[in-house]
């Protein structure tokens, strides 16, 4: 129970840290790339448990660190695809909306 609060901490912090440097970050909420990241890393890690992974001591680091890995991968991800996304599509309506006809 250790490794998934850890886990899903960290994944957490990976995601505060991906909003905060995000150039974007004013349109979307600061829990989006938490929230993904922290949903993958757990994912990732039942994955790997229920797959025996964790079982013998030298695979034992494989869910965590692979689980941490695609936490915060997750975590850029979404913060980078939203941020443009959305950017891009608010400044097609602005320019929509300030068009001189």
């Amino acid at each position: 129970m250790v490794a998934v609060v850890i886990i899903a901490l960290t994944a957490g912090a990976f995601g505060a840290i991906a909003w905060a440097v995000d150039k974007h970050r004013v349109l979307f909420g600061a829990l989006l790339p938490a929230g993904t990241a922290v949903f993958a890393a757990l994912l990732v890690w039942i994955i790997t448990m229920a797959v025996g992974l964790g079982g013998s001591a030298a695979t034992a680091w494989v869910p965590w660190i692979l689980s941490m890995v695609v936490g915060g991968v997750t975590a850029w991800a979404t913060a980078g695809f939203v941020g443009r996304n959305r950017y891009k599509h608010q400044l097609t309506r602005t320019n929509q909306i300030l068009q001189i006809r």
